[in-house]
């Protein structure tokens, strides 16, 4: 059996392990969730490391200047910073990695991660508690979504709870994976605010007007919708300028139609943009428009109105739950639909001022201090809960289907025969 703190030493100070394929390096929504959630739970006593793949040449141990210890662990990335699922060959690593942290809970992020649900897996089999994650919403049509929620509904029956960034991505989850509701919780994402202040004097003289775009210039980030959408606001109001960061595939689209349109003047593209300097970009504008086409929660709206910003977005997921409609404009996502958004926006910008009341609004809203709070309250919930026995914890997997059910419920086994392996060949006392 696993070594570790008692039920009372849990209550004072846990032992957590964030593991995730998407971490720093890399930036992103769910990498910023892990690094802020991880500070604030060292600040209020806990112990956490994070488990991750190698990029590039960080590989082994690191500290982040917050004192996290990071795993960059030799597995490969297979697609999307993925690394290539295996199912048991990360096995005898991560439990080393969980036996020498004395590790307590193992806590999961986002459902395209393969090592998060192969390590909750072994956790389980190791009889660690688990915690998961879900940053992003999934449909039930395509053969992808399909696939992917086959496999969270699996890899799901090994998790003892599941944390949501909205209601909407609650609901979403539940239904994808078959889930009892009372197992999932909706704690949102939050912003550093000390760090994403306003500063009004960096913006264009009026009656100049600037609209801000900071995202992944990908598909699901509505980059189409954004190509149509530039020239007809030039177009209408020839006072606004247009700041675009980020890189992706569809950057090329932005290009063209800056050339076929003659926007030289109008648009600036600033590429990737390090998160350090997102501020900076932010307080040149008086807009800020997301165009995706699906979002659970959107971190980038909360900056902006962090910032002072006014935001249009389109009204998708869980967008409407994020802010007050007095500082945003939502549209469906359709070019037309953003273009009269914008319209909106610009006739009804918010004098400077208001800057600091957006600033203050948020500040109240987003905490990652409550944020860490509230995710505590849910790891101290999960380790009163009972120890569930081999036998039963088998059976559970013949949910996930009357034929895959089967297989998953043979590859857990499978699982557990390597543990007591493991277990003979490298105790835990060594």
């Amino acid at each position: 059996e696993r070594t570790s703190s008692t039920k009372e030493d849990m209550a004072g100070s846990l032992k957590i392990c964030m593991v995730s394929d998407f971490f720093h390096p890399g930036l992103g929504g769910v990498e910023m969730h892990i690094y802020q959630l991880s500070e604030c739970l060292i600040q209020r006593g806990h112990k956490v490391i994070v488990v991750t793949h190698f990029r590039g040449s960080r590989k082994g141990v690191r500290y982040m200047r917050n004192g996290l210890k990071v795993y960059y662990l030799p597995f490969l990335p297979f697609h999307d910073n993925c690394t290539f699922p295996t199912f048991l060959s990360f096995f005898p690593l991560i439990r080393k990695v969980l036996i020498r942290e004395q590790i307590d809970i193992v806590h999961g992020h986002q459902a395209t991660s393969n090592l998060a649900h192969e390590c909750v897996l072994h956790a389980r089999t190791m009889g660690y508690h688990t915690v998961y994650t879900d940053h992003s919403l999934f449909g039930f049509a395509d053969a992808a979504c399909i696939h992917v929620n086959k496999l969270l509904k699996f890899f799901l029956t090994n998790v003892e709870h599941c944390i949501c960034v909205s209601h909407t991505s609650r609901e979403n989850l539940v239904l994808r994976a078959s889930l009892n509701p009372a197992n999932v919780s909706v704690i949102p994402n939050a912003v550093d605010t000390r760090r994403f202040t306003p500063d009004t004097g960096k913006r264009e003289p009026p009656p100049a007007v600037t609209v801000v775009v900071v995202s992944r210039l990908t598909y699901r980030k509505g980059v189409d919708l954004l190509v149509g959408a530039v020239p007809e606001i030039c177009r209408r109001n020839p006072h606004v300028r247009w700041l675009i960061g980020g890189s992706g595939p569809k950057r090329l689209l932005l290009e063209e139609m800056i050339e076929r349109e003659n926007l030289h003047d109008r648009v600036e593209l600033l590429g990737s943009v390090p998160h350090e300097d997102v501020r900076k970009v932010l307080v040149r504008g008086n807009i800020f428009l997301n165009t995706s086409l699906t979002e659970a929660f959107c971190i980038a709206i909360v900056e902006a109105a962090a910032c002072g910003l006014m935001v249009v977005s389109t009204d998708v997921g869980g967008i409407p739950e994020v802010l007050p409609p007095h500082m945003t404009r939502l549209a469906a996502p359709r070019v037309d639909a953003i273009v009269q958004a914008l319209e909106d926006a610009l006739s009804l910008l918010p004098p400077p001022e208001a800057a600091e009341a957006f600033h203050e609004e948020v500040h109240g809203m987003y905490s990652w201090r409550d944020i860490a709070g509230r995710t505590e309250k849910v790891y101290l919930k999960v380790v009163k809960l009972p120890r569930v026995c081999l036998r039963q914890r088998l059976l559970r997997f013949l949910r996930v289907g009357s034929v895959s059910g089967k297989l998953f419920l043979l590859l857990v086994a499978l699982d557990t025969l390597l543990f007591w392996l493991l277990q003979w060949l490298q105790p835990v006392h060594e």
